[in-house]
């Protein structure tokens, strides 16, 4: 996909497509997900995702998730605060 292909408009009938039914639907020229797939399959994260990517323990996401919708910025806050608070002593 290159930039020009964003600025097109679609022709889907989107309507149309929103009306069917599963049963109505032809995945006849689509391959069945075999074991071997997913054996070979990688995730793929585009890279400006990729780079924000942090790894917290299970406890810890359910703990700020269990605080509100709003969790991704709680923890942006209260690590901007611990790093305002630390300004004075650098990680070498």
């Amino acid at each position: 996909m290159n930039v020009n292909d964003s600025s097109s408009t679609s022709r889907t009938d989107w309507a149309a497509l929103e009306a069917m039914i599963d049963e109505d639907i032809d995945y006849s020229d689509i391959p069945p997900l075999t074991e071997e797939f997913f054996e070979k399959a990688t995730l793929r994260v585009p890279a400006t995702q990729a780079r924000n990517l942090i790894q917290l323990d299970p406890d810890v996401m359910l703990w700020f998730q269990a605080q509100g919708l709003e969790y991704k910025a709680l923890i942006n806050s209260i690590l901007r605060r611990h790093i305002e608070g630390s300004s004075d002593q650098r990680i070498s």
